[in-house]
């Protein structure tokens, strides 16, 4: 199992009663995979640029697609500008991953409505409980980055509190990309507001 889709899981398991950005989870998974490719030593960091280390195979698919995507020649791509290309539409990918393994099932919330929406469900398997695992040990690069997705604890303006240095840069990369994220809705929803009252006459 990767850090990404321990994410997604933990996401699905914890965000069952609530409402769940999609955009926010596509920026924590991109950052998930920057951790583990850190991890696997296929790149390394240069103050907040990603330097790739010698073409070297990933044995994840996903991980190694997020390899492929990064700059290979100076000058690199930063970390944030990296979570936002590598992040557009990446909880569809991985959802799509997961059901393709098996990990995934689709049901109908009520067997008798033929056009009734389905809804996709996790089952029961070990990568679901290596997951929940990993998460109720407060592994900290996890609860960093499923509070980052919308679930757990709230962000909070402290470092991560994770020794790695590089990973902390990822992780405070992640946190800034997802409230710059919550800015943008806001100012929307101003500007929608606004325009609707001008209508109203209001």
């Amino acid at each position: 199992m990767t850090t990404p889709r321990d994410l997604l899981i933990t996401t699905m398991d914890l965000a069952a009663s609530r409402a769940l950005e999609r955009g926010n989870l596509s920026l924590a998974l991109a950052g998930a995979e920057l951790i583990d490719l850190l991890d696997a030593r296929a790149v390394t960091l240069a103050g907040d640029h990603i330097v790739p280390s010698d073409r070297r195979a990933v044995a994840d698919r996903m991980l190694d697609e997020a390899a492929s995507s990064l700059a290979r020649q100076a000058p690199y791509d930063s970390v944030d500008a990296w979570l936002w290309r590598r992040g557009r539409d990446l909880s569809e990918a991985y959802l799509a991953a997961l059901e393709a393994e098996g990990q995934l099932s689709r049901r109908r919330h009520h067997r008798w409505m033929i056009f009734q929406p389905t809804h996709t469900v996790l089952v029961d398997s070990p990568e679901r409980r290596h997951a929940a695992n990993r998460y109720a040990s407060g592994e900290p690069v996890l609860a960093a980055l499923a509070a980052a997705a919308g679930t757990g604890d709230e962000l909070t303006g402290e470092s991560p509190s994770v020794a790695d240095e590089a990973v902390a840069t990822v992780l405070a990369a992640v946190q800034d990309a997802v409230r710059g994220l919550e800015a943008e809705r806001q100012r929307r929803a101003i500007d929608e507001a606004a325009f609707d009252n001008i209508w109203r006459g209001d």
